[in-house]
């Protein structure tokens, strides 16, 4: 289930906090200078995906951004359990051949599935993604009822259980050497949408990289990757706003309830607001708590910075399914850096990320001069 969240980014976040262009100056060379530009697209991942970065010339923005939509739908087409597509193997392939036979599939999934089963060990089951079977029955019903339904009702917690059955993830088996995923019962279906963005969000960041594009910031439906600071002569880390849960995060004038400070980073949010359907007056969203197999109900939004967007993401799925002591205690015992919203509007946060916050830390993006 696509996980789409918690950050503002292009409105109220950098036009408000960046200035338009700047320059860099080597003293062994002339002056280089840097115009800000932007760009979005639509075609992947099921949210809207926006680049924005510095270059010397439009040209050769174009170019980066032109490589960052291919590759991320290359990287959406490989992580899709709804669509098989010609000419390649996906996670849709692999569930259609459940119990069946394995699978050959692109390193890319391999390494998804052994980091995600890694994870499912280290945070004591919090994240699965055997988890397909229960996902497939809340996304129906996420489905049907998200235009707004005085019948809207929760699936029933026996068809829930049954499904539960067969999310097994010792069951998943990755073969390396021949390339391939199994999943041994007929039942089961993977489900990679809690960690895919972001994970395919830190791909595209790094190989952008690798391409020389070295001031950039990408938002893949609120999974925020920033590489070295914005060229405008003035900041040295990007500003990523967090969401007030209170506020419609469509309002112009909404305010963000934080505004986190970082540098090749990554600021990933979950929350409970943005995707999510009403029975009566329950809020019943898509973040479901693998033990309970209903909606997790202890925070508003949880946000995790961390150097990796693929494991900021999981771990923001994962912690948000646990309880504010344990939470607590998994991130200090793992030296995360995490940031709480309760639902009475309480804002807690680890120490550590303290020294980046805006309004609890006084932290400022502006570059001291001497």
């Amino acid at each position: 289930m696509k996980k789409i969240i918690a950050i503002i980014v292009s409105a109220l976040l950098i036009l408000s906090l960046a200035v338009g262009c700047g320059s860099t100056q080597d003293p062994e060379t002339p002056e280089i200078q840097y115009t800000k530009y932007q760009a979005q697209f639509f075609n992947s991942f099921d949210t809207i995906i926006q680049i924005i970065g510095y270059t010397e010339t439009e040209e050769e923005f174009d170019r980066y951004a032109q490589l960052a939509e291919e590759e991320f739908l290359r990287l959406n087409n490989l992580f899709d359990r709804f669509h098989e597509y010609e000419g390649i193997n996906n996670i849709c392939t692999i569930n259609k051949n459940a119990g069946v036979a394995p699978v050959e599939v692109p390193e890319e999934i391999l390494d998804l599935v052994e980091f995600s089963i890694q994870w499912y060990d280290e945070t004591g089951g919090q994240t699965n993604i055997a988890m397909g079977p229960v996902l497939n029955i809340w996304h129906g019903y996420m489905e049907k009822y998200a235009g707004g339904s005085p019948d809207a009702v929760l699936p029933p917690m026996e068809e829930l259980e049954e499904a539960a059955l067969h999310t097994d993830i010792t069951k998943v088996q990755v073969d390396r050497q021949a390339g391939t995923v199994f999943l041994e019962e007929p039942e089961m279906m993977l489900d990679v949408g809690a960690v895919a963005k972001g994970y395919a969000a830190q791909l595209v960041a790094d190989l952008l990289y690798e391409e020389g594009f070295h001031s950039f910031l990408i938002s893949a439906g609120g999974n925020i990757v920033t590489k070295d600071a914005p060229l405008d002569g003035i900041r040295e880390k990007w500003g990523i706003g967090i969401q007030d849960p209170q506020k419609d995060s469509s309002d112009p004038n909404a305010s963000s309830i934080e505004v986190v400070f970082a540098v090749n980073e990554a600021v990933v949010t979950s929350g409970d607001y943005q995707r999510f359907y009403m029975v009566g007056d329950q809020r019943v969203h898509h973040i479901i708590d693998p033990d309970t197999l209903m909606p997790a109900s202890y925070y508003r939004g949880l946000t995790v910075v961390n150097d990796d967007s693929g494991l900021a993401d999981l771990l923001s799925t994962a912690l948000f399914c646990m309880d504010y002591d344990s939470c607590r205690a998994f991130a200090e015992e793992h030296d995360l850096k995490v940031l709480w919203i309760f639902a009475d509007g309480t804002v807690e946060y680890t120490d550590n990320l303290l020294p980046q916050l805006r309004d609890r830390g006084g932290a400022t993006a502006s570059i001291e001069k001497s």
